[in-house]
């Protein structure tokens, strides 16, 4: 018996081998307001990832001189002082895979839809999905390529006056309720079949508009292709902090494949305000309107993120749609200045043209594309060549001609043309228009064929006129989809169609 047990020690002793695992760990020197104090993580580094007892994940954010501030993404009431921390050395990581396409998911990717867990296919983890880290460097200027393929977003006036590129950051920017949302959400609906991928980041937006934008995107089968990244209204302030960096990172993982990616930030005035709320609590010194001073980085990071890659990096590109809210269409104030200085151009909506039924609400003159004609399909920029010109001169005469004074035939014909234009460009919610469509009811504006067209009657007769050019026109349309451009032949049967149109509207 005895010489049994010295056997069955010595084989033990022979298995027994030492494993030294060394971890960082520190304290919880106080916690509130979903902020810990940690001290003992001297050597944490900025945006690391740290754990708590109950499973909860923080991020580091203040490095002080005896303690390390960090944001408790998660319940903050289930940690307690004394509570020890742990370092895990790694920048805070999101689970990212294919299957993620058609979920909503939270500001640390774990999805929140009820569907179950999101399954993924790299064998290298255990998940099945890639870890994408939320922080990362911008792709340097070496690996850029210029804007020069098109977004088509389906609103007329945006893709008429104000084109946006693959690779562009465009502001969309405007007081409360003037349909900005509205925007991005068309924008998505029309990427069905453009082989575009999207991601909708929702920051501090109540739930109940988040599942109406989500049942609107479910109706016009806009899901199968788009992520929501949701920090609601409820959650802490840490959450909508980290959410839009989430939202890129999503973003670059299809990117990175090769892809072309639409994300919409909705709003980055939220997230301004989270990250202020954070900072004021981080014990950091106030700046202007008591934003911190590095809040310009808060977003410049995000949205230098945005580009298009060439082949030689895997090519793929991200199209940035930043929202911003004003305060009584204030855009000098701080957030926004700082934004629209970093993008690419901004559409700017505006409170009285929306409540005069001008909608989309799109001042034409405040808004601008840095990028221009070159975002642009050679017909499209030959229709509406002369568009924005042509309303900004309308907006002059338009004032002018309120004094009542005699206008000269030339003039009425101006304002009779800048009328039909705005009455053109109206367009409902929901309804993205195709490029086809957008390029054929332009032509017969630009040429004339809608001068003598009652006001009342040019949305009646666009809609006539689409559909029937497309069931005649059918040469005009082939040189549009194939060549992005018309002919002679194709010019001759699209004039021809819509003088037989305008015949039969017109009896």
């Amino acid at each position: 018996m005895n010489n049994h047990i010295v056997e069955n020690l010595k084989r033990e002793i022979e298995n027994f081998s030492l494993e030294l695992k060394v971890e960082k760990v520190g304290k919880v020197l106080e916690v509130f307001d979903g902020i810990a104090k940690v001290s003992g993580l001297s050597d944490i580094k900025s945006s690391e990832m740290v754990t708590f007892p109950g499973g909860e994940i923080g991020v580091a954010l203040n490095l002080e001189e005896d303690a390390v501030g960090v944001i408790i993404l998660g319940d903050f009431s289930k940690i307690k002082e004394g509570d020890e921390v742990k370092a895990t050395g790694r920048i805070l990581e999101i689970p990212v895979g294919d299957n993620i396409l058609g979920r909503v998911v939270n500001a640390i990717g774990v999805p929140i839809d009820g569907k179950g867990v999101i399954k993924g296919n790299n064998p290298s983890t255990s998940s099945g999905l890639s870890a994408y880290p939320i922080e990362k460097v911008a792709p340097g200027v070496v690996t850029r390529l210029s804007v020069d393929q098109p977004v088509a977003t389906g609103i007329k006036v945006i893709d008429a006056i104000i084109p946006v590129g693959r690779g562009q950051r465009e502001l969309i920017i405007g007081d409360r309720q003037t349909g900005k949302t509205a925007l991005a959400i068309d924008a998505i609906l029309n990427q069905k079949g453009q082989n575009m991928i999207c991601v909708y980041v929702s920051i501090g937006q109540k739930d109940s508009k988040l599942r109406k934008i989500e049942a609107r995107l479910e109706e016009g089968g806009a899901m199968a292709y788009t992520v929501i990244v949701s920090a609601g209204a409820s959650e802490a302030a840490s959450l909508s902090y980290i959410a839009p960096y989430t939202g890129v990172s999503i973003a670059e993982y299809f990117m990175d494949k090769g892809k072309d990616v639409l994300i919409i930030y909705d709003d980055l005035s939220k997230h301004a305000v989270a990250y202020r709320e954070i900072s004021l609590l981080l014990r950091r010194p106030p700046g202007r309107e008591a934003y911190p001073g590095d809040v310009f980085y808060l977003h410049s990071r995000l949205l230098e993120r945005a580009c298009r890659r060439n082949e030689k990096y895997g090519g793929g590109s991200i199209t940035a749609f930043p929202i911003i809210e004003t305060q009584a269409g204030d855009i000098s104030a701080y957030i926004p200045t700082n934004v629209i200085s970093i993008t690419d151009g901004q559409i700017f909506l505006e409170t009285d043209l929306f409540y005069k039924g001008i909608r989309p609400a799109v001042n034409v003159g405040s808004s601008v594309s840095r990028v221009g004609g070159t975002a642009q399909i050679k017909a499209m920029k030959k229709v509406a060549g002369t568009l924005k010109l042509d309303l900004a001169q309308f907006r002059e005469l338009e004032a002018f001609a309120q004094f009542g004074s005699d206008l000269d035939d030339n003039t009425k014909r101006q304002l009779e043309r800048g009328k039909r234009a705005v009455e053109v460009l109206k367009q409902l919610q929901y309804a993205p228009v195709k490029t086809e469509h957008q390029v054929v009811t332009l032509y017969a504006l630009t040429n004339g064929f809608m001068d003598d067209i009652a006001l009342e009657k040019i949305k009646e007769f666009e809609q006539g006129l689409t559909d029937y050019s497309e069931r005649n026109a059918k040469v005009f349309y082939k040189q549009i989809a194939e060549k992005k451009m018309w002919d002679e032949k194709g010019e001759e049967e699209l004039k021809k169609v819509i003088q037989d149109f305008k015949l039969s509207f017109q009896k």
